[in-house]
């Protein structure tokens, strides 16, 4: 199933797999706690060809990013999962990733296309309706909108409530809601309009990755 922005001029991209519901967004902390490798292969198979794995690590060389994307590519392949990374495009053509997350202050939407060619994901992060909006309509394959409930790191920034994620979803597609997205509340969000969820510490602070992944991918599935 093509599930690519119909709101825009340009024909939607067409790939082998379908877009991704469910994100596991890693970090600098995240992926230098010990035992990383072992919990992301856990919630990786569990989420299958319906999750993606986002490789956020500013912090780290370009060798260890690299050495790092390598094996998750390879643990995402054999799950049947996507392997997407953050910023890093030159990371991301390396490994031959399946997506690419652009924060605000990254490339363009247009500059990253012309590096990746059309059979690479290009998600951005945005933080209001307008910027998702401008966000699609420059060609990125989704929006990441957030914070949509207040979050441990970013307690500074009001969240935006359902209310906007919803107005956001009417106005352009797919929307990806991140921030606080518990599996309780992945419902409301999905509800709402939102084609998918982003979650860092719902799942990599849980006990057990894979039995929260498959919480969430049972209240995505509830809607």
């Amino acid at each position: 199933m093509d599930t690519r922005a119909r709101s825009i001029s340009r024909p939607a991209l067409r790939l082998s797999r379908s877009l991704p519901q469910l994100f596991l967004v890693t970090d600098d902390e995240i992926v230098g706690r010990a035992g990383f490798a072992e919990q992301a292969e856990a919630a990786v198979y569990a989420g299958g060809r319906r999750s993606a794995l986002q490789l956020r690590a500013a912090s780290l060389s370009a060798r260890a990013f690299w050495d790092l994307a390598v094996h998750l590519k390879a643990v995402a392949d054999d799950a049947g999962a996507s392997l997407w990374v953050n910023d890093r495009i030159d990371v991301a053509l390396a490994v031959r990733a399946d997506g690419v997350q652009l924060p605000r202050a990254s490339l363009p939407v247009p500059a990253a296309r012309a590096l990746l060619g059309r059979s690479t994901w290009i998600g951005r992060s945005v933080h209001s309706i307008k910027e998702a909006a401008d966000a699609l309509s420059e060609g990125a394959d989704l929006a990441v909108l957030g914070a949509v409930y207040t979050t441990e790191s970013h307690r500074e920034r009001p969240p935006l409530g359902v209310d906007e994620l919803r107005q956001a979803a009417a106005a352009a597609q797919p929307i990806v809601a991140i921030g606080g997205i518990t599996p309780e509340r992945a419902r409301d969000v999905i509800e709402a309009g939102a084609w998918g969820v982003a979650v860092r510490s719902g799942i990599w602070d849980a006990p057990d990755a894979a039995a929260v992944v498959d919480r969430y991918l049972r209240a995505l599935d509830e809607v």
